[in-house]
């Protein structure tokens, strides 16, 4: 397995490769979530190729950014245990070189949910993805479906930019609990580990009272804020149920919706989403 550390390496490299090549971006703390992703890649493709990147644009003043978690050595055995081919793992300053002034405005999308709540994040976002794009090429791109609005992002970024990247969602991977898993469960221990389930009980309460036919988007949202009271560890930020597409909020559930919520449990900040639709 090739560990590339520039873009001209990178590039040079992916001259070299021949047939269909997946890519899978991350920020390392690989988990079960990352593995699956890496699975379905080998399935969709040839050559695997991932991205081990904790990109700083994408964190506001006073987030995690330095304190994310990092193990890059544990990171690149799990990628070379999964067959891939090679990681581009680029230093900040290779991908935000002095001078570097360009950024990718997602549009309204990007403005809404954790755009609203975390100023600055998706156009992060938007802006590495187009450059690993950019750099690696590839045929294919794939994204864990926990981060809904993520997803939406890039799938929108891919078509208005006329990338011409199949990008494929991968189903959330749970723990026995129900915790979506997320590299920011690191933080969680303890009593806050026990409480962080409480995301995942409101939204099975909320799909619950879908399959009894409430529509009222508002009380699907009362759903969700109903079971988080249950919890005093939990702090919402948000809870939102929201047109699947364009994410604005809904007043009638009508055929199928989002529901989603981020909430602080201890010094985590989690998220997590149920697609709610007939049938």
């Amino acid at each position: 397995m090739q560990v590339l550390e520039t873009v001209a390496d990178m590039r040079e490299a992916r001259e070299k490769i021949l047939g269909r090549i997946s890519l899978v971006p991350t920020m390392g703390a690989l988990h079960a979530g990352h593995e699956e992703l890496l699975e379905r890649a080998r399935a969709v493709s040839d050559v695997v190729l991932a991205s081990l990147f904790v990109n700083p644009t994408q964190f506001a003043p006073g987030e995690d950014f330095k304190g994310y978690p990092r193990d890059p050595d544990r990171d690149l055995g799990i990628f070379e245990r999964h067959g891939v081919e090679a990681v581009f793992a680029p230093g900040v300053e290779e991908m935000y070189p002095e001078g570097d002034v360009t950024r990718v405005d997602p549009g309204p999308i990007g403005a809404v949910l954790e755009g609203a709540h975390r100023p600055g994040h998706f156009v992060g976002v938007a802006t590495v993805v187009t450059k690993l794009f950019n750099v690696v090429r590839p045929h294919a791109a794939l994204f864990g479906e926990k981060d809904a609005q993520q997803f939406r992002i890039i799938r929108r970024l891919n078509e208005d930019l006329r990338l011409g990247i199949e990008i494929v969602g991968v189903p959330t991977v749970r723990a026995d609990d129900g915790l979506a898993l997320s590299s920011r469960n690191a933080y969680l221990a303890g009593e806050n580990r026990r409480a962080a389930t409480v995301l995942y009980r409101a939204l099975v309460a909320t799909r619950k009272a879908w399959e009894d036919g409430v529509r009222d988007a508002g009380m699907l949202r009362q759903c969700m804020h109903d079971a988080l009271a249950s919890e005093p560890l939990a702090k919402p930020d948000y809870v939102s149920v929201a047109d699947p597409e364009t994410l604005q909020e809904l007043d009638l559930a009508d055929g199928s919706a989002l529901a989603s919520l981020a909430v602080r449990v201890g010094p985590a900040r989690l998220i997590d989403n149920f697609l709610l639709t007939d049938g």
